[in-house]
């Protein structure tokens, strides 16, 4: 009996854990995520789980959490220019997402050898 609470509790637990990745709200308090950075995605490869943003400040490189990645030409919202995770908002189809930051104001070129070294 011991055995059969506890894994139901560690599924419950895991379940809950890995779907927090993408959120899908009812509501999303669009005038928090318009003061963010404003982004748009410039590269995003269905075979890597890096993809490109451009900001005002250069280019982002991003890595996706739960193979969710926005599409090309999405407009994304968030902080753009630090490292670590953090919830980002792709205002195209109205999602909350995930994602990493690995590099930052970057230039073309170097965002070019950046996905370049991350993804081949």
């Amino acid at each position: 009996m011991k055995r059969i609470f506890t894994l139901s509790l560690v599924t419950v637990v895991l379940v809950t854990v890995f779907s927090a990745c993408v959120k899908d709200r009812q509501y999303i308090d669009e005038s928090y995520w318009l003061n963010k950075e404003r982004g748009q995605v410039v590269h995003s490869d269905p075979y890597c789980q890096y993809y490109v943003v451009q900001t005002d400040y250069g280019y982002t490189v991003l890595r996706s959490f739960s193979n969710y990645k926005p599409v090309e030409g999405s407009i994304v919202y968030g902080d753009f220019s630090n490292y670590g995770t953090r919830d980002f908002y792709n205002r195209s189809n109205g999602e909350i997402f995930t994602s990493e930051v690995k590099e930052y104001w970057l230039s073309y070129f170097e965002a070019q050898d950046a996905i370049g070294y991350y993804c081949y």
